[in-house]
């Protein structure tokens, strides 16, 4: 799908300023959910809002058939194969990573990033993950990629298809976690002056340079994922980290909880499409 690129840009900054605006007011979860998903309605109506979990894909006849071709054979079917025997295999104490989740974190993923009451922050599946780990006697795993990406993506795979449901409580410390996450999506940073809208939202469906941006809306649904250009696994923080750099950010931590109430944030975004993880992308 090819756009008149300034007439779009235009049009979009204009219907963007709606939602960046409802952006600044007192955080209403459901209200900005409703704003976001009907903008990119909007902008595309001829696209069901269940699609938007494929990205890229909805705008490149020629990456969706590419994409098509490769899930023929998955690229992260082997992560997910080896996320389940690590999951699986006990701990020194002899308890597994099932312990340390609700239903024995089978079909638990379209619940996260998940508001912790106890510790007052957010908690995505990978930070769980890794306090399973130190709650028995291990050292936690590297964020990014590696074993936690498998790990991820296995728990991700059992929630495939099943509608996102991220949860906000009305009560302060879960309201402020969400508007940490809000306001790093909509604030410009790094030398090129970028915020995550102005990609993924303003930008949406256009190329910037050799790349085809995605919406926002649908983009954590297929995390982690198999990227081409990674030539492996990769979470979503992994991502939070590249684009920071492709700006000319300093990029957070990996276990900085802005990434994690920018992830509560975008997911709450998606409420009610379905989980498309793990994905692949170029």
């Amino acid at each position: 799908m090819k756009f008149p690129l300034l007439g779009l840009a235009i049009t979009a900054s204009l219907a963007a300023s709606t939602v960046i605006a409802a952006a600044a007011t007192q955080p209403d979860p459901s209200a900005d959910t409703k704003a976001f998903q009907a903008y990119y309605q909007q902008r595309f109506p001829k696209l069901p809002l269940k699609d938007y979990v494929n990205g890229s894909y909805n705008f490149s006849a020629s990456l969706r058939k590419q994409w098509k071709q490769i899930l023929e054979f998955p690229p992260y079917s082997f992560a997910v194969d080896n996320g389940k025997t690590l999951f699986n295999t006990k701990f020194p104490d002899g308890k597994t990573y099932a312990s340390c989740f609700p239903n024995g974190g089978i079909g638990i993923a379209q619940n996260y990033p998940m508001f912790d009451e106890k510790t007052g922050k957010v908690m995505t599946i990978g930070l769980a993950i890794n306090q399973c780990r130190v709650e028995n006697g291990l050292k936690p795993l590297k964020l990014t990629k590696g074993p936690l990406a498998d790990i991820d993506a296995y728990m991700t795979s059992t929630s495939d298809g099943k509608p996102i449901d991220v949860v906000v409580p009305h009560t302060k410390a879960a309201l402020a976690a969400y508007t940490v996450g809000k306001e790093y999506f909509y604030s410009r940073r790094g030398q090129l002056n970028f915020s995550c809208a102005s990609c993924h939202l303003q930008a949406a469906g256009m190329h910037l340079r050799g790349d085809l941006l995605a919406p926002a809306l649908g983009m954590t649904a297929s995390f982690p994922l198999y990227r081409s250009k990674w030539g492996d696994m990769g979470t979503l923080v992994r991502r939070f980290i590249g684009c920071n750099e492709k700006v000319k950010g300093a990029p957070l931590k990996p276990n900085s909880p802005v990434y994690a109430d920018l992830a509560y944030f975008l997911t709450t975004m998606s409420n009610g499409l379905p989980v498309a993880g793990p994905g692949s992308r170029p």
